[in-house]
């Protein structure tokens, strides 16, 4: 169970010995699970485990990172549970803050210790090889086979994510040398310039020899692409792959995603804070908000049918023609998202929440499920509720119309999402 220091107080009025107090209890927790971590010859049996659903290539199930600071423990990640099926593009969606991010990077294991920790819960992946590990469990020298080779991360900063003082084709070289070192230094060249080709870059030989800060942002992002597949992973995370890059080129690095998603028939985590491109890009789409899940379900039921007020505000906060035509102001969703180190007992969403009634203060919701996996935390689908006659929900007429419209997009490639393209993912 995910260990937490009781010690915490409200961070507005601790002082100098109870900051001392739980930075030293926080301490203790981290040496634990470092020395877990960096256990040398750990047995397989220790970290293998069996999928719940052999169509699935990822599955995360209940799971906790939290982050140990001076003042108290901060859940960052809190008991989240999806899947990713092969095949499949899932988008990870919410604000800032929300736990987007550590999320992917608790899948990665590239959580920033010993103050960052994954503290329970599971993450099943099954390898190329058809073996399942639980990569929460996994010590650090058996995920480096993992990561890169198995599972790939394109990070959100093209400007910053590459090294300024090597070149692109030894940054190129050096993903696939390590994983490939029977390779010879002809071979590996040779696929670092397929690579570069696949990704849509033209002169390959010239761009090989250049410097990252010769490179345009969208070029950059490119070269980050060809080096998350240069070893034809199964799941490719993209954290804001489209991050400081205008709209055009936002477009391309889309277009180019999905393409290469195809070729090499892998799965996407895509992490975005924008709405439109879930609705281009995902199949399944899992809304997050102060580090849970909120709401979960297929595209179309999100996009049209979406239950968690979370999700509503969201979607009404979308700027749209509407706005223009009639001059009303664009919504926002009132309210502060609670401290990550001071979370209440309650729905975290309560206070910010206009259908927000009794029970909504008392405790957290658990997940009501409706047709085709479609999931939301909320007291509002409670039948023991039902006599109440609660209000729930629902988009205005007009966002209805403009959610229609964006889900029949045209997405990458020029294909037009058709609802009976749909088929109740993940079942």
């Amino acid at each position: 169970m995910a260990k937490e220091n009781k010690k915490t107080k409200n961070t507005q009025y601790l002082t100098i010995k109870e900051e001392r107090e739980i930075a030293k209890s926080n301490r203790k927790i981290m040496k634990q699970f470092e020395r877990a971590k960096n256990r040398k010859n750990v047995d397989e049996s220790e970290f293998t485990t069996q999928m719940h659903d052999p169509r699935n290539v990822i599955e995360i199930d209940n799971l906790h990172t939290y982050f140990y600071t001076d003042v108290g423990t901060t859940k960052a990640v809190n008991g989240v549970s999806f899947k990713i099926p092969e095949g499949k593009i899932v988008g990870v969606v919410g604000e800032s803050g929300c736990g987007k991010s550590v999320t992917s990077l608790s899948v990665m294991q590239l959580v920033q210790g010993p103050v960052g920790q994954i503290v329970d819960g599971s993450i099943r992946y099954t390898t190329s090889e058809g073996k399942c590990y639980d990569i929460a469990k996994m010590p650090r020298d058996e995920m480096r086979r993992i990561r890169g080779k198995e599972i790939a991360m394109i990070f959100q900063e093209p400007m910053t994510s590459l090294n300024p003082v090597f070149k692109i084709g030894d940054q190129l070289d050096e993903a696939l040398a390590i994983f490939e070192p029977k390779m010879s230094k002809n071979e590996v060249k040779a696929r670092s310039i397929e690579m570069l080709e696949m990704v849509g870059i033209a002169d390959q030989e010239k761009i090989y020899h250049n410097y990252p800060h010769e490179l345009s942002g969208g070029m950059r992002q490119r070269v980050m692409i060809a080096m998350a597949l240069i070893c034809n992973p199964r799941l490719i995370i993209a954290d804001e792959p489209t991050t400081a890059l205008d709209v055009t080129i936002q477009a391309q690095i889309l277009e180019l995603l999905l393409e290469v998603k195809n070729k090499i028939n892998g799965s996407i985590m895509l992490i975005t804070h924008d709405l439109g491109v879930i609705a281009g890009m995902a199949d399944y789409v899992v809304v997050m908000y102060a580090g849970k899940i909120v709401e979960a379900g297929d595209i179309h039921d999100i996009f049209k049918n979406p239950k968690h007020p979370y999700t509503v505000g969201l979607m009404r906060s979308l700027p749209s023609l509407s706005h223009v035509v009639t001059g009303s102001r664009l919504y926002s969703i009132p309210g502060q998202v609670p401290s990550p180190v001071n979370l209440p007992d309650n729905c975290y969403f309560c206070n910010r929440c206009e259908y927000s009634f009794d029970i909504c203060m008392e405790q957290y919701p658990p997940d009501y499920y409706f047709e085709d996996n479609h999931r939301a935390a909320c007291f509002l689908y409670d039948e023991k509720y039902k006599d109440l006659d609660l209000i729930k929900p629902e988009l205005p007429r007009n966002l209805t119309d403009d959610s229609e419209s964006i889900m029949a997009r045209k997405i990458p490639q020029g294909r037009v999402v058709l609802e009976s393209e749909t088929d109740g993912f993940g079942g």
